[in-house]
C-alpha cells in the first residue's frame, strides 16, 4: 500500500521549493533577501512535513505482524453453520451493500462517505468464492480475532477489538458459515490510502491488529456475564462509550449513543425486547433513521443488525446485564 504519484509529488515540491530557497539567498539586498527565504523556508517546511507524516503512515500500514495462525480445520457441523449464520448477520452493514447476507463485499468508502481524496476502502467478499477463498481456517480466524490479514497487514476498520472477545466455539461457528455461503461474485478490489489518508493515518490509526488471542472461552449461556460478552462481541461500546455511558457524536467512526448506564435500568425487559424487535422506545419513538450523502440509510442505532444476530435468550442475557449496571455519570443522557 503506497501512493508513488503523491509521495513523488511531495518529494518535487519540497526539492522545487527548496531550490527556490538557496537562490533567495543570492539576493544581494539583506531585506529582500531574508524575506524570500523566510517565506520560500516555510513554504519549503509544509510539504517536507507532509513527506515525513506520510512515509510515517505508509510504514505503520505496512507493518507486518508475526501472529501465528492456529492449524485449525472447522468441522462445519450444521450446529456450527447455523450459529455462525446469526453471527454473521453482525457483519452485514459493512460487508454487504444492503445489510443481507451473504457477505458478498462492498465498496465501504463510498457506501460510507469516506472522502475520496483519502483513498479507497473496500470490505473483502467473504464468501466461498472471494477474498478469503485460499485461506486456511487459521487465517480467518486470526483475521476476525486480530485484524491481521494473510499477508501479514493489518486489517483497516475491522472491528477486530471487539471480535477479539469471541469464543472459540463461536468464531469456528463464523468460519463455518463464511465457507458455507453461496459463491458470490469474486474478489473486491485492493483497498489503498492516498497520501492524504496516509497523514491522516496518524491521527486517527486505520489499523485494527491486535495481539495473538489465545483460548476463549463464553461465559454460561443465558447469565449476565454471558451478556456483557454479547455486549462486547456487537461492539457496544463503540457508540455507548467504554463504561456504556455515552458518547458524544464525532465527524470520524460510528454515531455516538445515549448513556446506557442510566436508560436501560429504567426499562423493563418487555420493553427492551420491544426495542429490538421493532425500533420502538418506551414512550412510542422510534429510532431516527441516519442517511448519508452516498444514498444509504438504516437506523442510528442499528437494532435490526442486533436482533438478526442474536436469539430471544441472547437478548434477555443482555438486558440482564445492563439493568444490573451501576449508574456512571456524563454529560450524554
Amino acid at each position: 500500500m503506497f501512493d508513488f504519484p503523491g509521495v513523488i509529488l511531495l518529494v518535487a515540491l519540497v526539492a522545487g521549493l527548496g531550490f527556490l530557497t538557496t537562490r533567495a539567498l543570492k539576493i544581494k539586498l539583506a531585506i529582500l533577501k531574508w524575506i524570500a527565504v523566510f517565506f520560500s523556508g516555510l513554504l519549503t517546511l509544509i510539504p517536507a512535513a507532509l513527506l515525513v507524516l506520510a512515509l510515517v503512515g505508509y510504514a505503520n500500514l505496512n507493518r507486518h505482524y508475526d501472529n501465528p495462525a492456529a492449524n485449525i480445520q472447522v468441522a462445519r457441523t450444521p450446529a456450527q453453520i447455523a450459529r455462525g449464520e446469526k453471527l454473521a448477520n453482525a457483519c452485514t452493514s459493512c460487508h454487504t451493500p444492503e445489510n443481507k447476507l451473504p457477505l458478498s463485499g462492498v465498496n465501504f468508502g463510498a457506501k460510507f462517505d469516506f472522502p475520496p481524496m483519502m483513498g479507497a476502502l473496500y470490505s473483502p467478499n467473504l464468501t466461498p468464492s472471494g477474498d478469503i477463498s485460499d485461506w486456511t481456517d487459521g487465517e480467518v480466524i486470526r483475521a476476525i480475532r486480530e485484524g491481521v490479514h494473510k499477508n501479514g497487514r493489518s486489517l483497516l476498520i475491522m472491528p477486530a477489538g471487539n471480535f477479539k472477545n469471541l469464543s472459540d466455539e463461536d468464531v469456528q461457528a463464523l468460519v463455518a458459515y463464511l465457507r458455507s455461503q453461496p459463491a458470490t461474485g469474486g474478489p473486491t478490489p485492493q483497498s489503498s490510502l492516498s497520501v492524504i489518508g496516509a497523514i491522516f493515518n496518524n491521527l486517527s490509526d486505520f489499523r485494527t491488529a491486535q495481539p495473538p488471542v489465545g483460548r476463549v472461552t463464553a461465559p454460561p449461556a443465558g447469565t449476565p456475564e454471558y451478556g456483557k460478552y454479547l455486549v462486547d462481541v456487537i461492539g457496544c461500546r463503540d457508540c455507548h462509550g467504554s463504561q456504556l455511558q455515552g458518547k458524544i457524536d464525532s465527524q470520524i467512526g460510528p454515531p455516538g449513543g445515549p448513556n446506557l448506564t442510566l436508560i436501560i435500568p429504567q426499562w423493563t425487559e418487555e420493553q427492551f425486547m420491544t426495542f429490538f424487535n421493532s425500533g420502538t422506545m418506551p414512550g412510542g419513538a422510534k429510532v431516527p433513521i441516519l442517511t448519508l450523502k452516498s444514498g444509504f440509510s438504516e437506523p442510528r442505532m442499528n437494532w435490526p443488525g442486533v436482533r438478526a444476530s442474536t436469539t430471544d435468550d441472547d437478548l434477555k442475557a443482555m438486558y440482564a446485564y445492563l439493568h444490573g449496571l451501576p449508574l456512571v455519570e456524563s454529560p450524554v443522557k
